[in-house]
């Protein structure tokens, strides 16, 4: 049995420090094999730094997915091509810097990630994820059968809809990019596990992991406005998927919901 660990959107410095900090105990504590985190948000909130890249990977995360706001750092651009390890959604145009998918060896055999962009609310409208997903599926399925799948995207339809297009197909399908955990976890008939969207690691004090009175300030003014990282307590939202390394069936997928130490 193979035990996964994916960490939804990782906001801000709080939240890199959180996920940085806990991983020793997910490890030992909770017996686990392999960890994929959403980064997409850990710079600031916005994008991603080569620095921050590097930073989760020697701490222990395995790969890195993504999201729209993956090009909002510029220095990651050159730095993407030179790391497999962290993603860009699959479905941008042929040509576009960097991977979508990575297979990585492990003492339990290969696993694969995928990230890929829904398309419904979401800018820039990228190619058609199902297609993307489809070919690329069938593709890495020649080298492992245990696959997880980030897919970053704004409605719960167009999410459910890529878990069960996949369902049998993959180990599992988890939605990041709403920042705010859904309670439909579960295993589809084919043996693919699936959760709407792993939520975020980040302030709870705040509205997504930022400021509350920026944000609603932003509503009622209808203008730009700043939005600072939240402060105060930090909770890492995510998933704990058990694989069956043969199969690839997933078995058993729990939500993750840990509270980061209160420092003072």
């Amino acid at each position: 049995m193979l035990r996964l660990l994916f960490l939804g959107d990782i906001v801000g410095e709080p939240g890199r420090k959180a996920v940085i900090d806990a991983l020793p105990w997910f490890k030992k504590e909770r017996g686990v094999d392999f960890i994929v985190a959403n980064g997409e948000n850990s710079a600031g909130g916005r994008g991603i730094s080569p620095k921050i890249s590097v930073d989760l990977l020697r701490a222990g995360v395995a790969v890195i997915t993504t999201g729209d706001h993956v090009w909002d750092q510029k220095d990651v651009i050159p730095y993407m091509p030179t790391e497999p390890r962290l993603l860009r959604p699959l479905n941008y145009p042929p040509g576009t810097v960097g991977y979508g998918s990575v297979v990585l060896d492990t003492a339990k055999g290969k696993v694969g990630v995928i990230n890929v962009q829904g398309r419904t609310f979401m800018q820039p409208p990228l190619e058609n994820p199902f297609l993307a997903m489809d070919a690329e599926v069938s593709k890495m399925r020649e080298q492992t059968s245990v696959i997880f799948v980030d897919v970053h995207a704004e409605t719960t339809s167009e999410k459910i809809a890529m878990g069960r297009f996949l369902d049998g197909r993959v180990s599992a399908v988890v939605g990041t990019h709403t920042h705010t955990q859904t309670a439909d976890e579960q295993i589809f008939p084919g043996g693919t596990a699936f959760l709407c969207d792993a939520g975020m690691c980040g302030p709870v004090d705040g509205v997504l992991g930022r400021d509350a009175d920026s944000i609603i300030q932003r509503f009622l003014i209808s203008r730009p406005v700043t939005y600072p990282i939240a402060k105060g307590p930090v909770v890492l939202h995510g998933a704990l998927i058990d694989i069956d390394e043969t199969s690839g069936r997933a078995m058993h997928i729990e939500r993750v919901v840990h509270r980061a130490p209160t420092e003072g």
